[in-house]
C-alpha cells in the first residue's frame, strides 16, 4: 500500500484525561479526535489495544483479538441503557487527574463491568440483542476461546493466590485437561460456567461498539487510526492456550524455547522476553490461517498495522525455556516474504508499518523492501558523538540522510524518553551537536541549555520531523506539550510506572492546534493548502 504524505500524534488512549482514572472511549475521546483535526493531523497511533495483565503492557496481552475492557467509557454505558446510573458512580479512591493506578482501577472497573454484563443479559431490548448476537457471529473465531480462557484463569487465579503456587502460568497451575485445551474439558466448563463466560462476552460486545462509534467518528473527521501488534503473544494468553500445536510448547503448554534478543553494546546478557516462539512450519501448513485473522481483526479496529519487532520474520533469536539470560540463543530464520505474500493474497494490499530499530541485517532491510513495507526513523537516534566526528553528520535517522520518503519518522516512541526529557538529559556535548544541527550554527553550551529551556529545540526537533522527505510523520502528544520525562510511556526492562502516563485535563489547547496545523501546511502534509501562499 503507498501511503500519501501525512501526519499525526502518538496518544494512546489509556492517557486521555477524564473522572475514571484513566483514559476511556468516552467524551475525552472526542474531544481529542476533534483537536486533530483542528490541528490539521490526520494519522492518530495508539498502541495494542489489548487487555492487559500484571505489569500493565499493551505488549503483553491476554489476547491479541479482544479489546481491553479497563477503556470501556461507562457513561456511554449509561446512555444506551445498559447499565443503571447509580451502579457507576466514580468511588473516592479513583483520582480523576494524575497518572493511572492501574490496581486501583482493575479493582472498581471490572465488578462494575460484570454487574453491567449481567443487567444488559436481564434487560436488553430486541435490537441490542440481535445487536450482540451478530458480534458474536462475527468473531466466533476467537471469542469463545477468549471467553473460556478468561473465565478459567479467573477461577484458577483466586484458587492460586490462596495456594500460592510455585508459578501462576496456566500450564502450570490448571488441571491438565484444561491447561491442554481438550475438547471434551473444555466443554464441560463451558456448561458449568456459563454465566460468567457470557458476561465476558458481553464486555467484549461493550468495548466493540464503543471503539467502532470513536473509529467512525473519527474517520469522518479524514483521521486513520494507525494500529500497533507485537510481533510475538504473551505466555499467558488466550492466544497460545487455544492455539498450542502452532507454538512450540511440549504436551503440558510448556515452551520449549523462548523469544529474546542477543547480548549487545546495552546489554551483555541480552534480553530475555519469555514470549512463546511460532512453529512456523506448522502455520505455513495451513496457509498462516491465525495470523491472517491476527491481521485482519486488528485492521477491523484500526486503518494502518504498525507490527513491533519486524526483524524477527527474517529471523530470531531463540533461547532454551528455563535459561537464566538470553546468552545462550539462536538465530532461527523466521516465515520471510512467504508470510506477507499469504497475508496480501488474503487481504489485499493492506498498510503495515515495519518496526525495523535495533540492529538490522541486510537480510532484514531486503524483506522490507521486498515486502514493501515503510520502515521506521527515530529523531532521538540520530545524534552518535562518535559518528558525528568520524563522519560528519550521516546518521541515516538524520532528516537529511534519508534514503527514501518511503518511511514513518517520530521524534520517540513509546519506549523513548519524552523530546523535551531526553533534551534535558543529553550530556554537554550531545546536547551541543543537537543544538549546532537544528540552529545550523555553532551553538555554546549555555546557549543550547536556553534553547531547551523555552523550548526552542523542542520545537525545531518537530519541525525538522514534519518537514523531512518521511511519507509519514507521528509526534508522541507528550512532545508538542513540552512534557518532561514524567511523562515517559515506558522504560523498556523496567516494571513500575510504566504506562501509566495521563494527559493533564485542559492540554488540548488551540495555540498548540494552530501551530501544528501552520507546519503541517507549510509542509504539504494531509492534504492542507498553506493559507501563507
Amino acid at each position: 500500500m503507498s501511503f500519501e504524505r501525512k501526519s499525526g500524534v502518538l496518544l494512546h488512549p489509556t492517557s486521555l484525561p477524564g473522572k475514571a482514572g484513566i483514559g476511556t472511549l468516552g467524551k475525552e475521546a472526542y474531544k481529542f479526535i476533534d483537536w486533530l483535526e483542528s490541528a490539521g493531523q490526520s494519522l492518530w497511533q495508539i498502541l495494542p489495544l489489548g487487555p492487559t495483565g500484571y505489569g500493565d503492557s499493551p505488549y503483553a496481552s491476554f489476547s491479541t483479538f479482544a479489546g481491553n475492557p479497563l477503556l470501556i467509557d461507562f457513561d456511554f454505558l449509561v446512555e444506551k441503557g445498559w447499565v443503571e446510573k447509580k451502579t457507576v458512580a466514580v468511588p473516592d479512591y479513583i483520582k480523576p487527574d494524575g497518572n493511572v493506578d492501574f490496581g486501583s482501577v482493575v479493582w472498581w472497573k471490572m465488578p462494575v463491568l460484570k454487574t453491567a454484563a449481567s443487567y444488559f443479559m436481564e434487560n436488553a431490548t430486541d435490537e441490542d440483542k440481535r445487536a450482540y448476537k451478530s458480534f458474536c457471529k462475527k468473531t466466533d473465531g476467537w471469542l469463545d476461546d477468549f471467553s473460556v480462557f478468561m473465565s478459567i484463569k479467573q477461577f484458577y487465579d483466586e484458587k492460586a493466590a490462596e495456594e500460592k503456587p510455585v508459578s501462576s502460568m496456566w500450564n502450570v497451575y490448571w488441571p491438565k485437561e484444561l491447561a491442554a485445551c481438550k475438547k471434551e474439558a473444555v466443554q464441560e466448563w463451558k456448561k458449568a460456567h456459563f454465566h460468567e463466560i457470557e458476561e465476558i462476552k458481553i464486555i467484549q460486545f461493550f468495548f466493540d461498539v464503543q471503539w467502532a462509534a470513536l473509529k467512525e467518528y473519527a474517520n469522518s473527521k479524514g483521521i486513520s487510526i494507525i494500529g500497533d501488534i507485537p510481533i510475538f503473544v504473551a505466555p499467558d494468553s488466550a492466544d497460545v492456550w487455544s492455539n498450542q500445536k502452532l507454538f512450540y510448547v511440549d504436551e503440558n503448554g510448556i515452551p520449549k524455547a523462548v523469544a529474546g534478543v542477543p547480548p549487545d553494546y546495552f546489554c551483555a546478557d541480552g534480553q530475555l522476553w519469555g514470549n512463546p516462539l511460532y512453529d512456523w512450519e506448522q502455520m505455513k501448513a495451513d496457509g498462516y490461517k491465525w495470523w491472517i485473522n491476527r491481521i485482519k481483526r486488528v485492521l477491523e479496529l484500526t486503518d494502518i498495522l504498525r507490527i513491533d519487532h519486524f526483524r524477527g520474520f527474517e529471523s530470531y533469536w531463540s533461547v532454551p525455556y528455563g535459561s537464566k539470560n538470553a546468552i545462550n540463543g539462536e538465530w532461527k530464520k523466521g516465515p520471510g516474504q512467504d508470510l506477507f505474500k499469504a497475508i496480501r493474497r488474503k487481504l489485499g494490499d493492506v498498510g503495515i508499518i515495519a518496526e525495523d530499530l535495533g540492529i538490522i541485517t541486510e537480510e532484514v532491510r531486503k524483506l522490507r523492501v521486498d515486502c514493501k513495507l515503510p520502515g521506521m526513523k527515530v529523531l532521538q537516534f540520530a545524534f552518535s558523538i562518535q559518528e558525528a566526528s568520524e563522519n560528519g553528520m550521516k546518521n541515516s535517522f538524520l532528516p537529511h540522510m534519508f534514503e527514501t520518503k518511503d518511511c514513518v519518522v517520530y521524534t520517540g516512541t513509546h519506549d523513548n524518553d519524552t523530546l523535551q526529557g531526553w533534551l534535558e538529559s543529553c550530556d554537554e556535548k550531545t546536547l551541543v551537536l543537537v543544538a549546532s544541527y537544528f540552529k545550523s550554527c555553532r551553538i555554546s553550551f549555555a546557549k543550547a541549555k536556553t534553547l531547551v529551556a523555552s523550548g526552542e529545540l523542542r520545537k525545531l526537533m518537530i519541525n525538522a520531523v514534519i518537514s523531512s522527505s518521511a511519507v509519514l510523520a507521528v509526534i508522541p502528544m507528550q512532545d508538542i506539550l513540552g512534557t518532561g520525562s514524567e511523562g515517559r510511556m515506558n522504560m523498556p526492562s523496567t516494571t513500575g510506572a510504566n504506562w501509566s502516563w495521563r494527559m493533564p485535563k485542559g492540554s488540548l489547547k488551540k495555540s498548540s492546534a494552530e501551530e501544528l496545523r501552520f507546519v503541517s501546511e507549510l509542509y504539504g502534509r494531509n492534504g492542507l493548502k498553506p493559507e501563507i501562499c
